[in-house]
């Protein structure tokens, strides 16, 4: 089997999740919050419009791991959440390293991945409010962090299918998410256990919204000089 077909047939497995027989009509907002059909949007403008998304919900959820830790995660503990077995389960999508890792790597692939990594998010970042809420402190700003950031989610989940449709010619995406088979959270778990799982959540979290992040400026950069893209 030669490579293209192997990655054809690895992007089947990853996506079927997301594959239907009809595509669904997507709703943006414009500048004034107006609701617009997201396919009258400019590729150019919807690129951009998904950067600035993925640059806040990093920014964001930076400031809710940080939170946290100092909420409710004391120093010693901060080494331990490897040691204790609790590492990030999401799908492994190592950044490009080298001038000539980038200029091979398609923009099907960059898109994908994005699309990847946003859909495994959706459903452990619910669970994680759920949890959040079951902390006697927990301040107000964290649970509306996390609830926002939620939300975001979704948003940038849909600016990324519109994105694929326009990009690629691929009318087959919907917006049903993948799971990543995070197992639910116990009713009443040992507190140190639930401060370790939480915390590894939102470290996992910031890891993989920063490569969101990533490789969507990866993608601008490509639409312009693709030979002279460099990730900083």
């Amino acid at each position: 089997m030669n490579m293209q077909v192997m990655q054809s047939v690895v992007w089947a497995v990853l996506l079927w999740p997301c594959l239907v027989s009809l595509g669904v009509p997507l709703e943006c907002k414009d500048e004034q919050g107006n609701i617009i059909p997201c396919a009258s949007i400019s590729k150019e403008k919807l690129l951009d419009r998904v950067i600035q998304h993925a640059e806040l919900i990093y920014r964001v959820s930076e400031e809710s791991c940080t939170l946290f830790e100092e909420m409710f995660v004391p120093f010693p503990m901060r080494s331990q959440r490897n040691q204790a077995g609790y590492t990030c389960a999401t799908k492994a999508f190592p950044i490009p390293g080298s001038k000539s890792e980038i200029q091979q790597i398609s923009d099907k692939w960059l898109l994908h991945s994005v699309l990847i990594l946003v859909q495994s998010w959706i459903e452990p970042l619910v669970y994680l409010q759920t949890t959040l809420d079951r902390y006697d402190d927990a301040p107000d700003t964290l649970l509306k962090k996390t609830k926002w950031v939620s939300e975001k989610l979704l948003s940038l989940e849909q600016g990324v299918v519109v994105l694929i449709r326009k990009m690629l010619d691929d009318d087959m995406l919907t917006t049903s998410y993948y799971k990543q088979g995070v197992a639910p959270y116990d009713l009443q778990p040992e507190v140190l256990e639930s401060v370790l799982r939480d915390y590894t959540l939102l470290s996992c979290f910031k890891k993989d919204a920063h490569k969101m992040e990533t490789f969507l400026k990866l993608l601008k950069c490509r639409q312009t000089d693709k030979y002279s893209c460099f990730l900083r």
